[in-house]
């Protein structure tokens, strides 16, 4: 190696390490606070709850457990999206406002798009066998269908 390639790598590595340390002290993604559980769904079945809690819950719910790795920017900063975008979309501990994925739950399952193949490779708990993952996904069928019963309910006078 000629000296000015090793000035060359002597120079990325520190400013690499310079970077690094500088977005450290960007705020966002380190926000772990857990909103309270205000209303769960009225789930079909306990197994059901318990697949859903190992596989959806830390993107799905208020009661997200919160990796050492999801202090560290810039993966912290991923972490904090995944988890606002998915509790917007379908949130298992606020059931009583529109849960607008709600309806597409149990496909997302089958189809293995949900729990995503990046958190299934970091975590797992969230692998799902084929049995869990059809055993979810018909759970999932079910206590939605508590939910549309509950919806009409509220809607009629």
């Amino acid at each position: 190696m000629t000296r000015i390639t090793r000035k060359v790598w002597i120079w990325c590595g520190t400013a690499s390490v310079a970077v690094a340390l500088a977005i450290q002290v960007v705020p966002y993604g380190r926000n772990h606070e857990n909103p309270p559980v205000t209303r769960e769904p009225a789930w079909d079945s306990p197994a059901t709850r318990e697949l859903a809690k190992r596989a959806c819950f830390d993107c799905h719910s208020n009661e997200t457990e919160w990796p050492a790795y999801a202090s560290i920017a810039p993966v912290s900063w991923l972490v904090q999206h995944d988890v606002t975008e998915g509790r917007g979309v379908l949130n298992f501990s606020e059931w009583q406002r529109s849960q607008e994925g709600a309806k597409d739950a149990s496909e997302e399952v089958l189809q293995r798009e949900m729990p995503p193949a990046t958190y299934r490779f970091v975590h797992a708990h969230a692998r799902l066998s084929t049995v869990e993952m059809e055993r979810l996904a018909n759970g999932l069928v079910k206590t939605m269908g508590v939910l549309a019963a509950e919806q009409h309910q509220e809607r009629e006078p």
